[in-house]
């Protein structure tokens, strides 16, 4: 009898999990609203049910989500992508279009449904067009009541940090991605938020812990934090926990997250400033009236003063970040071992033949496909492990089950790039330079400072992992990575503007696996119907023969040799200036025989000043 009790006893302790794991449901009606955070200017942002900001999403570890989105927007499709959701065993949800689903069209509808085995700080946003910077990005947190720090902290603030632009990404992107703009010039925001919002405060009690959840979700920027005269120890990044190490700032790059304690004052006598300072060095121009540098408040007092911080732009050079790549994970996981696939590749900013810019891993800038990548996994059988269906510009590496792959990636560009994988955290093995005083050493350099296998530093034992990671201007960084999550994931640099110009390749990792394991639901396939999209065969849509690519999206040709930028661009020029011209002497000519004797030439001058202009706006285009 005691045996049996016991044994029972032992049943409900192990579905104690299961029992306390519920369904979290979220009804998303994604439409245009108004907003107006920074004080500046009303604009048009991406809002859910009416309101924005966007609900934070909130679940517990084990919990199963649940977002039935409809796209109410009129004019756009869209998506949502859980940044950092592994989507184990529901690769179908990662929400990025082209890749894992079709884009949603206007009037559509798609649910999104799986389950959380993981813990940290993350975040939701669009993964169609380039429109996250419209405002469809927010928080999203997996809480943990079996942290190893869940009983050092009272209460818990979640702190997103964000660019922001007074434009649509739509209006933006004929102006970034221009004949005009041929060195590929990020757009300036015209402000920074905190929490979407500005000059704000976190309301605190003294002799108390908090835990501080803080989030990147802007397009372009990356940010330093602190706050005046407290410690922050960091316990997680991108959802890994670390052992508890004190940082006093922290860099915080684009998709990138932190969860950090701090303990407040003894007393509650002053507030103390919250400071943000945008890192300049982004930036191809700064006007006098950017606000670098932002101070929001811990506030011990609402009747003290709020006093800005004491920092100007000039000393945010002087500001030395916590260097990530030191950290160790709580778990002690091991460095991985020696690698099955190495893939090396180079960041690459150049212009094509149509004079814009371009970005490449080496010679490929990531152009999407006709059918989602998900869906030729899908549709290909035993073909699915052959790289060509994919397409040549999808830059699609076959991963074979459970192996150990090294990306090596080499920056040649003198800015700085966070690169996220989708369904995985990596080790950082190594990056050069490290992050803090020395980032930027190498930015001005000639020669990019490339890996060399035989001749670095010891790796660590324990390395760090998170699924963001900044590689160094003219530096690198080593990643590893377990190919234990059969799917389709997308690995790209998380400046939107930089994943417009293609700085993105995939990963289609165990692909047979994914064709007996997967299932795409209806829901999604109707999807691809309403927006027009191919749901099988090859990256052309090619269903009769999977090796055939005519017709597949290709990137603009490369310039001839013997032509710099600036050479194909003012060649471009000269030939739409002699095409013009000859035009303008064409319909001169006509005119005189039109308007001949009637003294009415006039006109004539009005015809080719139109067409000149027209023409214009159809090379922007």
């Amino acid at each position: 009898m005691a045996v049996s009790y016991l044994y029972y006893v032992l049943l409900l302790a192990l579905n104690v999990p299961l029992l306390l794991a519920k369904e979290v449901v979220y009804d998303f009606n994604v439409t245009w609203v108004t907003a107006n955070p920074d004080g500046l200017a009303d604009r048009k942002v991406v809002g859910i049910n009416g309101q924005w900001p966007l609900p934070v999403i909130e679940v517990d570890k084990g919990d199963q989500l649940v977002v039935k989105m409809y796209n109410g927007l009129g004019d756009k499709s869209t998506s949502i992508h859980f940044h950092g959701m592994y989507q184990n065993g529901t690769n179908e949800m990662d929400g990025a279009s082209m890749a894992t689903q079709c884009p949603v069209p206007p009037g559509s509808s798609i649910t999104y449904n799986f389950t959380v085995n993981q813990n940290g700080t993350y975040w939701y946003h669009c993964h169609t067009d380039y429109c996250y910077p419209d405002g469809y990005r927010q928080a999203l947190i997996v809480h943990d009541n079996n942290s190893y720090f869940a009983d050092q902290y009272e209460e818990e603030f979640t702190v997103t940090l964000s660019d922001w632009y007074h434009d649509l990404a739509e209006d933006i992107k004929p102006e970034f991605m221009s004949l005009y703009n041929p060195s590929g010039a990020e757009p300036i925001p015209n402000s920074w938020l905190f929490n979407d919002t500005i000059n704000t405060s976190l309301s605190v009690k003294p002799n108390t812990t908090y835990l501080l959840r803080l989030a990147n979700i802007a397009a372009f920027t990356a940010q330093y934090f602190y706050i005046e005269d407290h410690t922050l120890t960091i316990v997680e990044i991108d959802g890994v926990y670390t052992e508890p190490t004190p940082a006093d700032i922290l860099y915080v790059a684009v998709a990138q997250r932190y969860s950090v304690l701090f303990t407040t004052k003894s007393t509650a006598d002053k507030n103390y400033p919250i400071v943000t300072v945008v890192d300049s060095t982004l930036l191809d121009t700064i006007t006098p009236d950017l606000q670098l540098n932002s101070t929001n408040w811990l506030e011990y007092d609402a009747s003290a003063p709020h006093l800005q911080a004491n920092i100007t732009v000039s000393e945010s050079d002087s500001l030395v970040p916590f260097d990530d790549g030191t950290l160790v994970p709580h778990d002690h996981e091991p460095l991985l071992e020696t690698p099955d696939l190495s893939i090396n590749v180079a960041v690459i900013m150049d212009n094509l033949d149509n004079g814009k810019g371009y970005a490449f891993l080496n010679n490929i800038s990531y152009t999407t496909p006709k059918v989602p990548t998900l869906y030729t996994v899908m549709s290909a059988g035993a073909l699915a492990t052959d790289a060509t269906v994919y397409g040549d510009f999808t830059h699609t590496k076959v991963l074979g089950h459970n192996d150990v792959v090294e990306i090596i990636l080499n920056n040649q560009d003198s800015g700085s790039h966070p690169f996220h994988l989708h369904g995985h955290v990596f080790q950082v093995v190594d990056r050069y330079p490290p992050m803090g005083a020395d980032f930027y050493e190498y930015a001005d350099a000639t020669d990019a400072i490339a890996f060399d296998p035989s001749n670095h530093t010891a790796f660590p034992a324990y390395p760090p992992r998170r699924d963001t990671i900044v590689v160094p201007p003219m530096g690198y960084v080593v990643l590893r990575f377990r190919a234990d999550n059969p799917g389709v994931w997308l690995f790209h640099c998380h400046i939107d503007w930089h994943l417009m110009q293609g700085l993105a390749m995939t990963f289609v990792e165990a692909p047979l696996l994914m064709q007996d394991r997967l299932t795409i639901p209806q829901d999604h396939f109707a999807a691809c119907e309403a927006a027009g999209v191919a749901d099988k065969g090859n990256a052309a849509a090619n269903t009769e023969d999977y090796l055939d690519l005519r017709g597949q999206n290709v990137q603009p040709g490369w310039i001839p040799d013997g032509f710099t930028t600036r050479g194909i661009v003012s060649m471009v020029f000269t030939v739409l200036s002699a095409f013009l011209g000859m035009g303008a002497i064409v319909l001169y000519g006509l005119s005189d025989l039109k308007f001949a004797g009637r003294g009415d030439t006039a006109q004539v001058a009005v015809e080719p000043a139109a067409a000149r202009d027209e023409t214009r706006g159809e090379y922007q285009d």
